[in-house]
């Protein structure tokens, strides 16, 4: 029997109106809302409790102030700093950026100072500058961002390789610097180069140009003229307008532009000047020509006139490259100096090099040898021996000097360079015939000892110049070698008076005749004879310095016993006469001392003398080293070389004969006379 239901409660509707009664809050079924008419209930709102859910509360949004106080606060604080920065670029720091934005806003270039000329003493242009250019270019726009080619510099440099006579290597080595924005490819081209790059740019960027049309103007992506970075810069290069001509003298400019060696090193900074500077504003690269400029000029350098004389110096330089070639030697140099006042009117060198073209030139043959080389100066150097002699009254040219076959002093067997019978010579035949046993004996009476006399012929050599810088400033000169007279060993005791056991250069030995031709009195040999400013005044070089060596009386003996040398039969300088002039001369030929092994190896010919002998004007000397083919006598070699550079100078100056007979001095004597 099922559970007995309780029995429902029936609820009383609301009172009707107006009855007075109090309403009765409806029931939680009456609140709900009515059911859709499709039967299914709504859905609650996403998030929300449902109303009336057991346990269920209403969550209530958060307040937005402190969201937006804090996003203030972080816009203040932001703004605080843009504030600070700004005032501290422009207040605090404003004149250290302003000078930072010149500074990549104006470049500053340098103005190469045209460098000053040097001529002969005519005024004949021996070294000159001309118009050049160094070829630039900025690495940066070989890069693939700017050029829009990945392999820029490489194609850039095989382009410039073969005209700029370079290394593609190299030159895209230079074009691929990461951080530089300028690179010289090469410094001092001529106009036919840059105007060879100039040519090729241009074809480049119109091709670059038809690309870019060819993309209806749209061609941003389309590769750029793979030379669009390369540029110029003025500049300027030195040039030879003679080639070889006097290269030993002149030297050669540097890859700086400064002097590398002769006279272009000596007085580089005077042939220099100053360089000057341009600033401007640029802007991509590019000048900007309305943004002003400021120009410090450069300042030229001065010009120098030599004493050369350009004839001279050829007729010298072909002589002696002749003969160089033809004897097969090593070298050889010829000098030629105005024996009044020192000036040098030529000093060739053989074998040279062309200042123009350093890359063929011959390292060994790119100094002065002239004044470079010490050698052994042999017979050639009696003429300072017979003047001690002369000078100190020991003897005079009528002194008879018996000279044996052999002779024996010290430690060593002495001969002359010929096997002769006894010579009965005056003092005047031992110049004459260059004997050395001869000047051995007259030398051995200038002192009681021969210590005393070794001391004596040291202080005249020492006055000649011997041991001594020449006085030209003339860089890597040698001094030669003279040791001091408590130094000479035993053979050096009898060799030095012949001229072996001490070492000269050319000039030094073509100072020793000028001496004698100057009446005894030294002139510091000159080689500048002015120079010339950017204002165009000239001024003179400084007088040079005068020593007296021998009395004027001894240098007219001396000069009358050169002539023997030259006009007498019996003399080894006869292949230097010069029909009308009266000649003064000597002959040498010395043992060479090898520079590469230190040991006597061939022989140095030379030859000394001046002209008029009665009058002189003019020195020349020549002479030879190591002659391996035909004679190595330097009367036979050497004798014909002054006889032609001395006659071409005579007549190129011209200094006529003086028309007076010679008065021959006695070269032997008869025994028992």
């Amino acid at each position: 029997m099922p559970p007995e239901q309780p029995p429902r409660r029936r609820v009383p509707g609301p009172a009707r109106s107006g009855s007075g009664a109090r309403p009765r809050p409806e029931s939680r079924a009456s609140q709900r809302p009515a059911p859709r008419p499709s039967g299914r209930p709504r859905r609650p709102a996403q998030g929300r409790a449902r109303p009336g859910a057991r346990g269920s509360r209403r969550i209530r949004l958060g307040s937005h102030r402190p969201r937006l106080r804090l996003v203030s606060l972080g816009l203040t604080v932001v703004m605080l700093v843009f504030v600070v920065r700004l005032l501290q670029v422009q207040a605090v720091d404003a004149s250290a950026y302003t000078a930072k934005a010149e500074k990549n806003r104006f470049t500053s270039v340098t103005l190469a100072a045209e460098r000053g000329e040097i001529t002969d003493r005519a005024g004949v242009a021996l070294a000159s500058s001309v118009d050049a250019h160094d070829i630039t270019a900025d690495p940066k726009m070989f890069t693939p961002e700017d050029s829009n080619v990945d392999n820029a510099p490489e194609q850039a440099a095989a382009l410039l390789a073969p005209i700029l006579d370079k290394e593609p290597e190299t030159l895209e080595k230079q074009l691929s610097a990461p951080k530089s924005r300028f690179a010289v490819l090469a410094h001092r081209q001529t106009p036919q180069v840059w105007n060879q790059i100039s040519d090729l740019k241009s074809v480049l960027a119109e091709k670059a140009e038809k690309a870019r049309t060819a993309k209806g103007g749209k061609g941003a992506d389309a590769p750029a003229s793979v030379l669009a970075g390369v540029f110029q810069e003025p500049s300027s290069k030195r040039v030879y307008p003679n080639g070889d001509l006097a290269a030993g003298i002149l030297g050669y400019v540097n890859a700086d532009g400064h002097g590398g060696g002769g006279v272009e090193s000596m007085l580089d900074k005077q042939l220099s000047g100053q360089d000057g500077e341009i600033t401007y504003a640029h802007s991509g690269g590019r000048r900007v020509p309305t943004a002003g400029s400021r120009e410090n000029p450069a300042v030229p350098g001065t010009d120098i006139e030599l004493t050369i004389d350009r004839d001279i110096q050829w007729a010298a330089q072909r002589a002696i490259s002749e003969q160089v070639t033809k004897s097969e030697a090593d070298r050889g140099y010829v000098i030629v100096q105005n024996t009044r006042t020192g000036e040098v009117l030529a000093m060739a060198n053989a074998p040279g090099f062309d200042p123009n073209d350093l890359s063929q030139a011959d390292g060994a043959a790119m100094g002065n040898a002239a004044l470079q080389d010490a050698f052994e100066p042999g017979s050639t150097s009696k003429v300072m021996s017979m003047a001690a002699v002369l000078e100190e009254k020991a003897a005079v040219p009528g002194t008879h000097v018996t000279v044996p076959n052999r002779l024996h002093r010290g430690d060593r067997l002495f001969k002359d360079d010929i096997d002769h019978p006894t010579w009965y010579l005056t003092l005047n035949g031992v110049l004459a015939k260059s004997s050395n046993i001869g000047t051995i004996l007259a030398t051995g009476q200038l002192g009681r000892t021969q210590p005393e006399a070794n001391r004596v012929l040291h202080s005249y050599l020492r006055k000649f110049g011997i041991g001594s810088p020449t006085g030209l400033g003339y860089p890597g000169e040698t001094q030669g070698i003279l040791a001091a007279p408590k130094d000479w060993s035993t053979s050096q005791q009898f060799t030095i008076p012949f001229g072996q056991g001490l070492s000269v250069n050319a000039m030094q030995a073509a100072s020793v005749y000028s001496t004698i031709a100057n009446g005894g009195v030294r002139i510091e040999p000159t080689l500048v004879r002015g120079t010339q400013g950017p204002d165009g005044r000239f001024t003179p070089a400084t007088a040079p310095k005068k020593t007296r060596v021998v009395s004027e009386k001894t240098a007219r003996t001396l000069a009358t016993m050169l002539e023997s040398v030259v006009g007498d039969e019996a003399g080894t300088g006869t292949k230097a006469r010069i029909p009308g002039y009266r000649v003064a001369g000597k002959t040498g030929t010395a043992n060479r001392v090898d520079p590469v092994t230190g040991r006597y190896k061939g022989y140095t010919a030379s030859f000394a003398g001046f002209a008029p002998a009665d009058d002189p004007q003019i020195t020349v000397y020549c002479a030879i080293q190591n002659p391996t083919e035909g004679s190595y006598f330097g009367g036979q070699i050497c004798g014909p070389i002054y006889k032609e550079v001395m006659e071409f100078a005579l007549k190129s100056l011209q200094v006529p004969p003086t028309g007076k007979k010679a008065a021959p001095l006695p070269v032997e004597f008869k025994p028992g006379e």
